[in-house]
């Protein structure tokens, strides 16, 4: 198993990407704590964990508010002993409506969730990973990080965000032998997608519009994140590897 003795956080593991990631992780051999804002969904996340043998906790997270951040990696830390992998994976999306429409509030509520919870997410696991001499965190971008999108401002600036300050952690982090990599999804079968799906004229479209001209599943976009945070990616920091069916491509 990939990673025995290995400790890991997973933000937003209640549904999607970080439940199939944190199943993967438990799968593997980690201890894992799921972090997410939705009770029912953590709780279902744990269950699946333990049904398998699993070895997991569900701690409610709003990941947007640094104390409750900082309460995570106590809970974890003191649960489990130690850090050793942190996945900020938390997202939303928002309005799909032109920029100058878009409401304040809400850019402000994209750029938290997406953006300023990658920061602390890195900002406070840094000094755990360091006690346990070294480790890996994971932040989840998108293809719509990497192109540009109409109708997807504070979406695409907040993605935009995290790969740049993912190469930043790579930089300030290496000489403590943590490694800091992002993922790229482009559409995968989340319920962040639940509004193209129901347009009947977009969704032909937004489904193949890339090189294998399907979307991809939540446990495809695991791997990459599983193969990020395991001694298999030893070289790697500073690297988004998407994972869009060749989307940005396209």
């Amino acid at each position: 198993m990939r990673l025995i003795n290995r400790v890991a956080i997973v933000t937003g593991g209640g549904s999607g990407i970080g439940r199939s990631t944190a199943i993967r992780f438990a799968n593997e051999g980690a201890k894992v704590t799921i972090a997410d804002i939705d009770s029912t969904g953590g709780e279902e996340t744990l269950g699946l964990i333990k049904e398998t043998g699993g070895e997991a906790i569900f701690i409610k997270t709003d990941v947007k508010d640094s104390n409750q951040i900082k309460e995570l990696i106590n809970i974890t830390t003191s649960t489990f002993g130690s850090l050793h992998i942190m996945v900020n994976n938390a997202g939303i999306g928002h309005s799909e409506v032109k920029s100058v429409d878009l409401p304040e509030e809400e850019w402000d509520r994209v750029m938290d969730i997406n953006l300023k919870s990658v920061f602390l997410g890195i900002k406070y696991a840094v000094p755990e990973l360091i006690k346990s001499g070294g480790g890996a965190i994971i932040n989840t971008s998108s293809l719509l990080g990497l192109k540009g999108k109409n109708y997807q401002a504070a979406y695409n600036a907040s993605k935009a965000g995290v790969v740049l300050l993912t190469q930043n952690a790579a930089l300030e982090y290496g000489k403590n032998k943590i490694r800091v990599n992002a993922i790229a999804p482009g559409v995968i079968d989340t319920k962040i997608i639940e509004g193209w799906r129901q347009d009947e004229r977009k969704w032909p479209i937004i489904s193949r519009a890339n090189a294998l001209r399907r979307i991809g599943t939540p446990d495809e976009v695991a791997n990459a994140i599983l193969f990020l945070a395991s001694d298999e990616a030893s070289f790697i920091t500073g690297a988004t590897l998407s994972v869009d069916g060749g989307g940005l491509t396209f």
